[in-house]
C-alpha cells in the first residue's frame, strides 16, 4: 500500500470516527426521564431564568417541559438556544440554516400552552456553540442550565458553568465521574450525582440514521433498545447536578458486620475491599474501597469521600487482592465512626 492511499485511509477513517461521534452527541432525551428527574428541584425553580443552551425547541423535551410547565413552576424565564438549528417551521417558513434562540416569559392564555405570538424568536450571528461570545452572555441571563450537553465535549461544558457559577442539572455519561476534572469537582462538593438511580437505563431519540446505523452494527439490550417498534439510543448516563435534592442526605441504613473473611485488605494500600454498596459494614471505621455506584448513595454527612483508587497507587491506578486487579473503586471512611 503507498503513503499516499494510506493516509487517504486514515483521513476517511477519521472523518468516519467523526461522524460517528457527532450522531452520539444527537441523544434526545425523552420527556419521561425529564419530568423524573426534575420534580425533585421544583422549590429550585421558583423565579428562576432556566437555559436550555443545547437544545432544538423542535426536537427538545427540554423545551417542552419548561414552557408547558412555566405556570406550575413559576418560572421568571426560559432561554433556549441550539447549534447550528434550521428554523423551525412553527416559526417560520425560512429554510435557511441559521441557528436561533428563544426567549419566553410565560402566556396569558386559558390553557397556559405557548404558541408562537408567546416566543419571542431571534437569530444567532454565529452557530450557536455553547462556548460562543453570544451564547455566554446569554448564559450569563440564567440562574439554572439545564440540557443534554455533547458527550463528546463535556469537560469543556462543566468547566465553562463552573466559571461562571451557575447552578444546573445536566445529563452526562457514567465514565464521566472518572475524568480528572469531573471527580474533582466531586470531591470539592461542587457537583454530584442527581436522583435518578445510576443503574436506570437512560433512552434516548436519536436520527433516523443512526438508528439504522445502530440497528445495522450494534447490538440490541447494549447500545440501543426497541420500543413500540421504535429504535432508542441506550447510554450509559446519569444526571449531575450542583442543586441540593432530598436523596443526597438521605442516611444509608448500615447493617453487616466487618469479617476479615468477607472484607479483605487489598495488596498495595491500606483499605477493605467491599465489592457491593450494600454490604458496607456498620463497624469499620478505616478506609474502604467501594464500586462507583456508591455515589447514587452518598450522604456528605454520612460519608468522608476521601478519593479515587487512581490516587493512591501507581501500578496501573488500581488496587489488587492477591495479585487480582479490581475494579475502579472509591475510597471512602464513614464519617459516623470517626473520632
Amino acid at each position: 500500500m503507498t503513503r499516499l492511499n494510506r493516509d487517504a485511509i486514515m483521513a476517511k477513517n477519521s472523518n468516519f470516527h467523526k461522524a460517528k461521534r457527532a450522531k452520539k452527541d444527537e441523544f434526545y432525551t425523552q420527556l419521561y426521564d425529564i419530568e423524573n428527574e426534575l420534580r425533585h428541584y421544583r422549590a429550585h425553580f421558583r423565579d428562576k431564568v432556566v437555559y436550555c443552551n443545547c437544545d432544538d425547541p423542535r426536537v427538545s423535551n427540554f423545551f417542552h417541559y419548561f414552557a408547558y410547565n412555566f405556570r406550575l413552576l413559576r418560572l421568571k424565564k426560559l432561554i433556549t438556544a441550539c447549534y447550528k438549528n434550521q428554523q423551525m417551521d412553527m416559526f417560520s417558513q425560512n429554510d435557511a440554516e441559521r441557528a436561533i434562540w428563544l426567549e419566553y416569559t410565560g402566556t396569558e392564555n386559558e390553557t397556559a400552552i405557548p404558541d408562537v405570538e408567546d416566543i419571542g424568536v431571534r437569530h444567532l450571528q454565529g452557530d450557536g456553540d455553547f462556548r460562543s461570545a453570544e451564547c455566554i452572555e446569554l448564559l450569563k441571563q440564567a440562574d439554572i442550565v439545564v440540557t443534554n450537553p455533547p458527550f463528546s465535549l463535556f469537560r469543556d461544558y462543566v468547566a465553562q458553568l463552573i466559571e461562571y457559577d451557575k447552578k444546573f442539572i445536566i445529563i452526562g455519561n457514567k465514565g464521566a465521574i472518572s475524568y480528572r476534572e469531573i471527580f474533582s469537582l466531586i470531591m470539592e462538593g461542587k457537583l454530584w450525582v442527581g436522583n435518578t438511580s445510576m443503574g436506570r437505563d437512560l433512552l434516548f431519540d436519536v436520527p433516523a440514521d443512526y438508528a439504522e446505523y445502530l440497528v445495522q452494527n450494534k447490538k440490541e439490550g447494549s447500545s440501543y433498545k426497541i420500543v413500540d417498534g421504535v429504535v432508542k439510543g441506550r447510554s450509559p448516563s446519569i444526571w449531575f447536578t450542583n442543586l441540593d435534592h432530598k436523596k443526597r442526605h438521605e442516611e444509608m441504613r448500615l447493617w453487616k458486620r466487618y469479617t476479615p473473611e468477607e472484607y479483605p485488605k487489598y495488596d498495595n494500600y491500606d483499605a477493605i475491599e467491599v465489592s457491593k454498596t450494600n454490604d458496607i459494614p456498620m463497624d469499620w471505621d478505616g478506609a474502604m474501597g467501594v464500586p462507583i455506584s456508591f455515589l447514587d448513595k452518598y450522604n456528605p454527612e454520612q460519608f468522608d469521600l476521601l478519593g479515587k483508587d487512581t490516587q493512591f497507587v501507581d501500578k496501573l491506578g488500581k488496587f489488587y487482592i492477591n495479585g487480582k486487579r479490581k475494579y475502579e473503586r472509591l475510597v471512602i471512611r464513614n464519617k459516623c465512626l470517626q473520632t
